[in-house]
């Protein structure tokens, strides 16, 4: 049988007897509603036809144009109802890092980018729309010299908000202009880390006096996180020969939250005879750590006992994850005390004899084993295993999601 005879597109054959004349009236009519089709065409034109630098100018702005009138729609309605369902964030998270990229090839002219910025702002005032990042990443595409810049930042600084004032106060820096710099920067001089701008920016300047005023003043009056501002002085100090000063703020550093990078840190900067006067000046204030910090710190310290008070005092962890501070704590701590470890593990058995998921079936199923281990590998009772462990198999013989659970994990538990 002769294979049959495939006809030629019909529309293929139209437009190819269709005059010029007509073909732009069909482009035109389809384009005219879709500012996505219309993106298309732009570019098409721009990788095959020959333009001139005008024409690529002006297509390069209008599809930056078309781009933004296709997303807009949906970005408006997330910032209307304050988000929405992953899939629109992410198509007008995508359209916007497009765009973005469009305009950071840098060959689009002012008049679009005015506009664009003229559109974007109000989302950047309005904040609901869940995407700040993507919005200052075009805003700020859209600035090619320095008075772009200072136009945008002129208007980051009339809207409200601590961190569009603070993207106008940094453009300014940027551009040199100390004066609109330092007056945005004390209008909100209230924690350390805005302490530590402003002294960085005096110091950066050569006003050496002035930057260490206002960094001692802000260790009196800053709020918050002063981590970064006590390091200022810290190295100034250091720089200076004043060893005193130098040990004092890093001692205050590191008693700050204190946590086990802080105190390594901290021992590190300190000569044998320092540590020696200082060691329990830090290991009093160890207790205003996090349990998982102190936990840490003790290991560290090699101070069991210590470990041992702290685990007992907490609760077993939620989330049976073997990183944990305090499973690493408890796994350490086996062998030297291995019942009070046994009663900690038991602990964190929930709803043995109660139906559940199979998510707590599987993490009962990993207390199982360290109890498991506890009894059978170090303390060498597998009597005592075998008896607790027979009673709880039998008490859920009826659940066998619970028992290909602990199967899975639990060595012998079929055989039992």
């Amino acid at each position: 049988m002769a294979a049959k005879e495939e006809k030629p597109d019909v529309l293929t054959e139209l437009l190819a007897a269709a005059s010029p004349e007509l073909l732009r009236n069909l482009v035109h009519q389809l384009i005219i509603s879709s500012p996505e089709l219309r993106r298309e065409c732009l570019e098409y034109f721009k990788e095959h036809a020959p333009l001139s630098i005008e024409q690529r100018t002006r297509s390069s702005g209008e599809s930056a144009l078309e781009l933004w009138s296709e997303l807009e729609p949906e970005l408006d309605k997330l910032d209307r109802y304050g988000g929405g369902e992953y899939s629109d964030v992410d198509y007008v998270e995508g359209l916007l890092y497009d765009l973005m990229k469009s305009l950071a090839a840098k060959d689009i002219e002012a008049e679009y980018r005015h506009s664009l910025l003229a559109e974007v702002l109000p989302y950047i005032e309005s904040g609901n729309a869940g995407m700040d990042d993507a919005l200052f990443d075009v805003a700020f595409a859209t600035c090619y010299d320095d008075e772009d810049w200072r136009q945008l930042a002129s208007a980051l600084e009339r809207m409200k908000g601590d961190w569009k004032m603070r993207q106008a106060r940094e453009i300014y820096r940027r551009l040199g202009d100390r004066e609109k710099y330092l007056e945005l920067r004390y209008l909100k001089m209230e924690l350390g880390n805005d302490f530590h701008d402003l002294a960085i920016f005096y110091w950066e300047t050569g006003e050496k006096q002035k930057a260490f005023a206002v960094a001692e003043e802000g260790l009196k009056k800053g709020r918050g996180r002063m981590d970064d501002l006590r390091a200022f002085l810290a190295e100034r100090a250091r720089e200076s020969g004043n060893r005193e000063e130098y040990l004092a703020l890093q001692f205050a550093q590191a008693t700050d939250h204190i946590t086990l990078e802080k105190y390594k840190a901290f021992t590190g900067v300190c000569t044998p005879e320092e540590w020696a006067a200082l060691e329990s000046k830090v290991l009093d204030r160890l207790g205003d750590a996090w349990g998982s910090e102190q936990l840490k710190i003790r290991m560290h310290r090699k101070e069991y006992e210590e470990m041992l008070a702290i685990l007992v005092k907490g609760r077993y962890p939620i989330h049976d994850w073997e990183g944990s501070d305090e499973l690493r704590a408890a796994k350490a701590l086996e062998e030297r005390f291995p019942e009070k470890i046994l009663k900690y593990y038991m602990s964190g058995l929930h709803n043995l004899n109660a139906n559940a998921t199979r998510k707590v079936y599987a993490r009962n199923a990993k207390v199982m084993a360290k109890i498991r281990y506890v009894l059978v590998d170090v303390l060498k009772s597998e009597a005592r295993w075998r008896n607790f462990a027979v009673k709880v198999k039998q008490d859920n013989l009826r659940r066998p999601a619970l028992q290909e659970e602990f199967a899975s994990v639990v060595a012998g538990w079929q055989e039992l």
